[in-house]
């Protein structure tokens, strides 16, 4: 969390909170969440002065544009934003203040401290890490059921590991997954190449369906996950799978069950999905 439903959200939320924002200076509260430059003090004074063009998402990141920079931004586990007056009293486990020209201030808050900023000269960001490697966007023109066979299909991997893969598919994590590969009747521990192609084909459609519901809803909201305006995204509400432990499956009434794969925890419905032999 936050994956990519969430981070659109938080993108078309900070495109109607900071856009055409002046940048008066930066505070920087915990040096290490920068890491491009690897000085804090020098981030917050190449940022200073600058005016916020608009902000888009490059998979899980942000990039948040400015006249003649990037800010390349990875909200990890529990990182947030939110606008404010500044007047209003800081919250605790914020690390990062933009302030603005006209008295409000971006605030960037993350209780885990797992999050990571980097700055760039526009274009150089795709050359560098950490968005340099990553795979196809499952929400842009360019990702076509070709696309996604080509891709996905020769591999020998597990397929949630695979999706899991940010070089392969970008902004899909441990719930869109499981609730993807539910949709499309596949079990999470068949390997990629053993998928033949009508059940790649639902797989895909299951990807671009179950993301679209997803920021159409404005995310799922689990744990500390809120929009720019504080605001909680909806789409858990319409899980299939996902946080289902136990609770009968909905497809088949029998339970479902709950493993790890690849290190994550995995839902999912051994009727509705079963193993097939490889």
């Amino acid at each position: 969390m936050p994956e990519l439903p969430e981070v659109e959200t938080v993108k078309r939320t900070l495109n109607q909170l900071i856009k055409g924002k002046h940048i008066d200076q930066v505070s920087v509260h915990l040096p290490r969440i920068i890491q491009r430059p690897d000085d804090a003090e020098a981030f917050a004074f190449m940022l200073k002065d600058h005016t916020v063009q608009g902000v888009e998402r490059r998979g899980k990141f942000l990039r948040i544009l400015l006249d003649g920079l990037v800010l390349v931004s990875h909200l990890r586990m529990e990182g947030r934003y939110g606008l404010y007056r500044a007047e209003e009293p800081v919250e605790k486990h914020t690390h990062v203040i933009f302030h603005f020209s006209d008295g409000t201030e971006l605030r960037y808050k993350d209780v885990r401290q797992f999050g990571t900023m980097h700055l760039f000269a526009p274009g150089e960001e795709f050359k560098h890490a950490p968005l340099a490697k990553l795979g196809y966007e499952p929400l842009d023109d360019t990702f076509t059921l070709g696309t996604f066979k080509q891709v996905i299909g020769s591999k020998k991997t597990k397929i949630k590991a695979v999706l899991l893969n940010q070089a392969y598919v970008v902004g899909i994590g441990n719930i869109y997954v499981d609730e993807a590969l539910f949709r499309a009747k596949i079990h999470p521990e068949r390997s990629a190449n053993s998928l033949k192609d009508a059940e790649l084909k639902r797989l895909y459609h299951a990807i671009v369906d179950t993301l679209s519901e997803a920021v159409n809803a404005g995310g799922s909201s689990i744990k500390s996950y809120v929009n720019g305006q504080g605001e909680m995204g909806m789409f858990q509400h319409s899980h299939q799978i996902y946080g289902r432990k136990d609770k009968p499956c909905h497809a088949c009434g029998g339970p479902v069950h709950k493993m790890v794969v690849g290190g994550r925890g995995t839902h999912y419905c051994p009727k509705c999905q079963p193993v097939q032999k490889q």
